[in-house]
C-alpha cells in the first residue's frame, strides 16, 4: 500500500509542475502586464516602466522566468501584483474566504447527496426515488446564477415574513458589525446560509446520481447475496457491505470535486459578493497579471494533488486489493 500511494504521490507532483508551467507559459504568451501603465493619463515616466518590466522579468525567457517565480514560490516569496500588492498576503485571505465558503457546503453535499442516493436505490422506481430524480435534474439544468437568485428570492420572502433580516444577500459580514463574539458568529452564520445553499444544492443533486447508480450496482451482487445466505439482515448487509463497496468510486469523486469547486465557484463567490480564489483568478485575468493567475492555478493543481492523494488513501482503505499490488 505505501508503495502504491508513493508512485501516485510522485505522479501527481510531476502533474503539478507541468500543469504551472503551461499556465505560465501561456499567461506570459498573451498577456501584458504593463497594459494598465501605458492607459493611465499622463502615462508614468519611461523608468518607471523599465523599472516594473525589470522587477517582473519580463524579458527573460519564459523558462528560465518560469523556473526563478518556482524558486521563489518554494522559499515562501510569492512575489508581488502588477500594481505592487504583496500576493502571500493575498493568497492567504482569498484561500480563508473560499475555504470558509465551500467547506460547509461541500460536506453537505456530499453527505445529503450520498443518503439520496443510497435511498433512490433501494427504493427503486417508487415514489421518493421519483421525486429525488425529479428535483435531481432541475437543479443539475438550472444554470448558478439562476439557482442563486432564486435563493435571494427565497431568502427575500424570508426576511418579509418574519419582519426582521434572518439572512443577508451580500459579503461575509455585516460592515462596521460590533457586537460580541457568538453576535459575530450569528451575523457571519447569517450571510453563510444562501451561498452554502448554492452550493450545496448542484453538489447534492450530482453525487445522489453517482451514488444511486453506484449502489444499484451493488445490489445485485453476489457478495451481498452470500453476506444475506449467511444469516445477515438486509439492512445489515447493505450498510455493512453494499455501501462500503458502492462508496469506492465516490470516494475519488468527492475528492477531485472539492479540488475543482476551489477556483470554480467564481459565479457563487461573485453573486454573493465573497472575494475568495475564483473572484481573484477573475481578477488576474482581467489585469493581464502573470503571478496572480500562475499562484492560483499552482494552489488549484497542489489542492487537487492532496485531495487525489487522499482519494487514494480512502480508495486503498475501502479496497483490501489496492493494499497487494
Amino acid at each position: 500500500m505505501a508503495g502504491f500511494l508513493l508512485r501516485r504521490l510522485a505522479n501527481y507532483v510531476a502533474l503539478c509542475f507541468i500543469a504551472a508551467f503551461a499556465t505560465f507559459s501561456l499567461a506570459s504568451l498573451t498577456f501584458n502586464p504593463l497594459a494598465s501603465y501605458y492607459e493611465r493619463t499622463p502615462p508614468p515616466p519611461a523608468e518607471v516602466i523599465l523599472a516594473k518590466r525589470a522587477e517582473l522579468r519580463l524579458d527573460d525567457p519564459i523558462p528560465l522566468r518560469f523556473l526563478g517565480w518556482l524558486g521563489d514560490v518554494l522559499r515562501g516569496d510569492f512575489g508581488t501584483t502588477v500594481t505592487g500588492t504583496d500576493i502571500g498576503a493575498e493568497l492567504f485571505a482569498r484561500v480563508g474566504v473560499s475555504l470558509r465558503l465551500l467547506l460547509l457546503g461541500t460536506v453537505i453535499g456530499i453527505a445529503i447527496g450520498v443518503v439520496v442516493g443510497v435511498a433512490g436505490a433501494i427504493r427503486q422506481y417508487k415514489v421518493s426515488d421519483y421525486v429525488s430524480t425529479v428535483f435531481s435534474f432541475v437543479l443539475l439544468s438550472t444554470p448558478v446564477f439562476v439557482l442563486a437568485q432564486l435563493l435571494k428570492f427565497g431568502g427575500l420572502e424570508l426576511n418579509a415574513a418574519a419582519g426582521t433580516t434572518i439572512l443577508f444577500f451580500q459579503g461575509e459580514v455585516t460592515p462596521s458589525f460590533q457586537g460580541s463574539a457568538f453576535a459575530e458568529l450569528v451575523d457571519r452564520l447569517q450571510h453563510l446560509v444562501l451561498p452554502t445553499l448554492a452550493i450545496a444544492l448542484g453538489q447534492i443533486a450530482l453525487y445522489s446520481r453517482y451514488q444511486r447508480s453506484a449502489m444499484l450496482d451493488v445490489l445485485g451482487s453476489d457478495f451481498l447475496r452470500t453476506a444475506r445466505a449467511k444469516g445477515l439482515t438486509r439492512r445489515r448487509a447493505l450498510f455493512t457491505h453494499g455501501l462500503r463497496t458502492a462508496l469506492i468510486p465516490m470516494a475519488t469523486l468527492f475528492a477531485f470535486g472539492f479540488g475543482l469547486l476551489l477556483t470554480g465557484a467564481v459565479l457563487t463567490e461573485r453573486i454573493f459578493g465573497w472575494f475568495g480564489m475564483g473572484d481573484w483568478f477573475v481578477y488576474g485575468v482581467q489585469r493581464q497579471d502573470t503571478n496572480i493567475v500562475a499562484i492560483v492555478t499552482l494552489f488549484a493543481a497542489v489542492l487537487i494533488l492532496v485531495s487525489g492523494w487522499l482519494s487514494d488513501v480512502l480508495y486503498a482503505a475501502l479496497d483490501p486489493r489496492i493494499r497487494i499490488r
